[in-house]
């Protein structure tokens, strides 16, 4: 491992030194000494590299903002990322990274040329009849002209910046050595799981250099929308589209942050809120796709009335179960239900084994008893959700990249919603959403489907239980497991397996039942000819049967439990 290392450090040495001398000028010098890195600085760095202030009044989430913007747009993009993560860090480092700009000097219209006709395999004019010098939006990775093509149509050209992915990866490699060592070195490195953060950051941002990823999820996003006439998204032209190039439809319309122009174009700010929101909510939690970065100058009101989506480079998806989850968390929050809360956050998986489990019970019940004597149309999700994440953050709960993505779009989306209609509040269209969600929940069908996998996985368990007891026996038999039994506990041990065995037989038996009455059912259906046996109320008896056999199998478990 430490060769590696060296070896880039050696590779990057410029880089490095670069960052080593950023961090010591904001008053970082302590870690860069704590790393071992000190040789990295000028002479006259070593001699200040102990100082753990740089003499200003800056609090330390202040001066973290500072090194980010003095090392550039990696670490800009890397910053605002992590301020998504509001369950890892603490608040006071959230709401300052939240303050990343990426705006920054556009590149000339000949680097742009350059990096088309390489991308294309052939020059601009063939292309394009036209493309505007001035670029209508500049970032850190990339920037966007306006261009005709030779068809006539009007269209948005998204170049990447040269050098911009040797450059990010370079930064990515720096970054990633920093955060194993100090995870190696400090406490609260480990307690931050600095690598995993690093390393969650590192594929969200290589995604985001893909333009080809970017516009496959405009199509995914177009997809959700496709009977919603009110929400409009760009088509992708892909016959010009490469990893640094993408080409699509320009769509002109006046953005979401001009309010006044609104009005003057006759749009009306509360639908357009409306619109908005009906759309993210919409794709969380019916599709599990969703625009992750929907702040106002990604949002756009057309002449024709309908909302514009714009910049897809940052996209959540949600898997059944993710959605599941969010469903619970959606549905806990709403009827105030601590336990609904709780059940949610362990099914996740994500709070830690340690876990002080009153202390979590009461932080739950207090955000509980926050927002049980509002009114359900006076609460305000962003700060709702914020504080669902401070818990998680005090516990160590690590919730899931795609769900902290899920509050974050919400809290933007409801700063949009403010600044457009200070009087209409996000929960006035999530309440319709959250009780679908309920009633989704509780349909028979899904009821029926969710207790079908449970029995399938707990006879699959079932199933790999020989293999696992020879496993352990093989150990035990080679004696590498010391046993240690405490008898005066044994009773109580052996009703807890009683009961487990017991679950797990009546699961097999009502699976096997089911089996069984479903072929009888379908065989009694599918019967030809009318006999003395099929001619028998066949379905009733076989269900009479089943349940009576389940009366049996329940009553026989009952008594095995008992002391």
């Amino acid at each position: 491992m430490a060769g590696p290392v060296i070896g880039r450090r050696i590779r990057h040495l410029k880089r490095y030194r670069e960052v080593a001398q950023i961090l010591v000028a904001n008053g970082f010098g302590w870690f860069i000494s704590e790393l071992g890195l000190t040789d990295l600085l000028h002479l006259p760095l070593r001699w200040l590299h102990l100082t753990k202030g740089d003499g200003t009044a800056l609090t330390t989430p202040e001066r973290i903002r500072s090194v980010l913007e003095a090392l550039g747009p990696t670490f800009v993009k890397l910053g605002q990322l992590a301020s998504v993560r509001r369950d890892l860090l603490p608040k006071e480092l959230v709401d300052e990274l939240a303050k990343l700009q990426d705006d920054v000097a556009p590149q000339s219209l000949e680097q742009v040329k350059a990096v088309l006709e390489a991308e294309l395999g052939c020059t601009v004019e063939d292309v394009f009849a036209s493309l505007h010098p001035v670029p209508v939006g500049s970032a850190s990775i990339g920037q966007v002209h306006r261009g005709t093509l030779h068809t006539g149509e009007i269209v948005a050209v998204k170049v990447q910046r040269p050098g911009m992915e040797r450059r990010i990866r370079v930064d990515l490699e720096i970054l990633a050595d920093l955060a194993g060592m100090a995870e190696r070195r400090f406490d609260w490195a480990q307690m931050y799981r600095v690598t995993d953060i690093v390393e969650e950051l590192r594929t969200t941002l290589l995604r985001e250099l893909d333009y080809q990823s970017e516009g496959r999820n405009a199509d995914r996003i177009r997809a959700c929308h496709k009977d919603d006439t009110g929400i409009r998204i760009p088509r992708v032209i892909w016959e010009w589209t490469s990893t640094k190039v993408l080409v699509m439809e320009f769509l002109d319309g006046v953005k979401l942050t001009q309010t006044e122009a609104l009005r003057a174009a006759g749009h009306d700010p509360k639908r357009l809120a409306e619109r908005a929101v009906e759309a993210v909510l919409s794709e969380m939690l019916r599709h599990g796709v969703f625009h992750a970065d929907p702040h106002p100058g990604n949002l756009a009101a057309l002449p024709s009335g309908e909302l514009a989506m714009m910049d897809f480079g940052m996209v959540g998806h949600l898997t059944p179960e993710l959605q599941r989850h969010l469903a619970g968390l959606v549905i806990g929050l709403m009827r105030r239900d601590s336990d609904a809360i709780l059940r949610t956050l362990y099914r996740m998986g994500v709070v830690p084994d340690d876990v002080d489990a009153q202390r979590l019970r009461r932080d739950v019940d207090a955000l509980r008893d926050k927002y049980y004597e509002s009114s359900f149309h006076d609460i305000r999700l962003a700060e709702a959700t914020g504080d669902l994440f401070s818990v998680a953050y005090r516990h160590r709960i690590l919730i899931p990249p795609d769900l902290t993505l899920v509050g974050k779009t919400l809290m933007t989306l409801e700063g949009v919603v403010e600044q457009l209609a200070p009087d209409f509040r996000m929960l006035d269209i999530a309440e319709p959403f959250g009780r679908q969600l309920l009633r989704d929940k509780l349909h028979p069908r899904n009821v029926t489907r969710q207790t079908a996998k449970s029995a399938l996985e707990a006879l699959d368990m079932l199933m790999d239980l020989p293999q696992l007891v020879r496993s352990v026996l093989r150990t035990v038999q080679r004696g590498r497991v010391k046993l240690a039994l405490d008898l005066s506990s044994a009773d109580g041990a052996l009703r807890q397996l009683t009961r487990i065995a017991n679950r797990i037989s009546l699961t097999i038996l009502l699976l096997a039942l089911s089996i069984f009455l479903s072929g009888l059912m379908v065989a009694s259906a599918l019967a030809k000819s009318p006999n003395a046996l099929w001619s028998m109320p066949m379905n009733d008896v076989a269900l009479g049967a089943g349940a009576f056999l389940v009366l049996v199998i329940i009553w026989s478990i009952a008594r095995s439990g008992r002391p």
